[in-house]
């Protein structure tokens, strides 16, 4: 007889996510179901207004990865009024895209992923002596003395005996399922506090540029920011030396803490190659070293790879009306067609219509509507997109420097390919992809100094800013591969006016409920199979899905406005 286990809410952040799963006698999950539980409209509220102000609204749908909607909002009416941005704004775009998306896996590693595999509490049984050699063993990264481990240990204890452990409460400490040594749980929490202190300093690299953080200031036509060498105000030779000294710290942070720490983390767990999901994967590509259009110049390449054959890496059109659809069969949306059947964008829809169960409820009927998310379908197929699909279509077109750096982590793991495709394959290729884009970091740096020292500092095409300069009617597609995975901006300009906006985000491909034809979604996927040691702390479905990054809108609802716990974990 099947049991049934919901989890609600299932991120660290932006928690509005429900999992609820399905398990055999043997603990195993037979089936999963992936429940979006908020919906917001900004869609909806974009309709009507000036194209040129989309950004400042989409770019606040995540507080998260804060550059990424306003990137792609600004690319996509760029697309649509055949506006071309300045060479220096395309160069300053791609630096502060690389910035995001490298602060955002430190982010997710330490402090939305690492504690369900780090043991808080056991890292007070730890030896600081032992501690500090293995540290030493594995990185040359200074902080890492025995004075400094004891140190961090009392502040560990005074945690303890308060009764609160303050930002590491709410974990399954003492889990069978943790296989980490105390000593390197003990390394990893002192990392855990440094990751949250250094990761403010990386996006000084948005405020520079984009005038604040979070939600940086783009602008249609290229960028806001002013480039003067001479001026005390605008971008000067002492900022551009600021953004060095970041980028710097940045990639010896990167080699010198995550890398190790991943390496020796996942060396504990590498029998733990559950999750692989799907098996489909596709990339927009991304960071452009010409124009946008030029498919062949993304550092990111762009492709689908189907059922796992990186011998075959397919094309991707998301102007292709037939590649790209939203599904609603299974989501709280209705079609003014009355069909459920999928819709490509820019004919895209979004009429919300909720009939689910009254809350508070127990369980979702889920052979009806149970998501407020739609399903969007490549071909009409699912697939899963985010670090590990951009790994994985670099890594099947040759990209060098990702056949290297997955070729190290696979032998210091001492294990083959084959374990990619698990959570842990996937929490690797963010590793990967880190160090990476941490590289592109630098190389835009030096290309904007490059290009500046020649004599160009212009940021802005105002060319067809007015909107005079109009076609009645046009429509754009703008992308970006964000932190979490392909994103897409679709948009219809009538009369000077938004008349429709689509956007299609990272966690709808991947946390999608089951389409028409009963396909699974990319979390619905990774978690069967997925064998649970204790359904009443379902650490294992936590480990999977957090491995996909899920965000789903800027909340954690954990506890209420009176401190009650909210958060429910059932099984019948």
């Amino acid at each position: 007889m099947s049991k049934k286990i919901v989890v609600d809410p299932i991120p660290r952040i932006e928690g509005h996510l429900r999992i609820e799963a399905k398990m055999n006698d043997a603990n195993v999950i037979e089936d999963a179901y992936s429940t979006g539980t908020m919906w917001r409209g900004i869609e909806v509220i974009l309709k009507g207004r000036d194209p040129r102000d989309a950004w400042a609204f989409a770019e606040r749908i995540c507080g998260v990865c804060t550059t990424v909607h306003a990137l792609a909002s600004v690319r996509c009416v760029e697309d649509a009024l055949g506006i071309e941005i300045p060479k220096n704004a395309r160069i300053i775009r791609n630096l502060m895209n690389a910035t995001q998306q490298t602060q955002d896996h430190l982010v997710h590693f330490y402090h939305l992923h690492a504690l369900d595999w780090v043991d808080v509490v056991s890292a007070l049984k730890a030896d600081p002596g032992q501690a500090s050699a293995i540290a030493q063993s594995i990185s040359a990264w200074p902080k890492s003395s025995v004075g400094y481990f004891k140190d961090l240990q009392k502040r560990l204890v005074a945690f303890v005996e308060s009764g609160q452990l303050g930002i590491f409460s709410n974990g399954y400490w003492g889990h069978p399922a943790y296989k980490l040594p105390p000593e390197v749980n003990l390394i990893a929490v002192a990392h855990y506090l440094e990751a949250l202190e250094f990761q403010k300093e990386i996006v000084k690299i948005q405020t520079i540029f984009g005038g604040k953080n979070p939600h940086p200031n783009y602008v249609v036509g290229g960028m806001a920011c002013a480039i003067d060498p001479n001026s005390d105000t605008a971008i000067n030779i002492e900022r551009l030396s600021m953004v060095k000294s970041i980028i710097d710290r940045t990639q010896q942070f990167i080699d010198q803490v995550y890398i190790p720490d991943l390496i020796a983390i996942a060396g504990y767990y590498k029998g733990w190659l559950y999750g692989g999901g799907l098996g489909n994967f596709m990339s927009y590509g991304d960071f452009p070293e010409t124009t946008l259009d030029d498919y062949e110049k993304l550092l990111w390449p762009r492709g689908v790879i189907m059922g796992k054959d990186l011998t075959t890496v397919l094309d991707v059109d998301p102007r292709d009306m037939s590649q790209i659809k939203e599904e609603i069969a299974h989501s709280w949306y209705t079609y003014s067609n009355g069909s459920d059947q999928g819709l490509h964008p820019w004919e895209g829809e979004t009429n919300p219509k909720y009939t689910g169960p009254k809350p508070p409820f127990e369980y979702l009927d889920t052979d009806k509507k149970y998501s407020w998310l739609k399903t969007p379908r490549w071909k009409d197929q699912p697939v899963e997109v985010g670090p590990l699909a951009r790994v994985l279509v670099a890594y099947a077109k040759g990209d060098p420097m990702i056949k290297d750096t997955v070729g190290m982590v696979l032998s210091k793991l001492e294990v083959g390919p084959e374990a990619l495709y698990s959570t842990l394959g996937r929490t690797a290729a963010r590793g990967i992809e880190c160090k990476q884009t941490a590289g592109f970091m630098r190389h835009f740096y030096d290309e904007l100094v490059a290009n500046v020292k020649t004599g160009d500092y212009q940021t802005f095409n105002s060319e067809r800013w007015e909107p005079s300069t109009w076609p009645k009617e046009c429509k754009g597609f703008g992308y970006t591969e964000a932190p979490r995975g392909s994103l897409g901006h679709w948009i219809r300009i009538e009369n000077g006016k938004i008349g429709d906006y689509q956007i299609v985000v990272p966690s709808t491909w991947n946390a999608s409920p089951r389409d028409g034809r009963g396909n699974s979604g990319a979390y619905e996927a990774a978690l069967k199979g997925t064998p649970m040691h204790d359904p009443s702390q379902p650490l294992e479905i936590l480990r999977t899905v957090h491995s996909f990054d899920p965000c789903l809108a800027c909340a954690s609802h954990v506890f209420d406005m009176n401190g009650n716990e909210i958060t429910k974990v059932r099984i019948v």
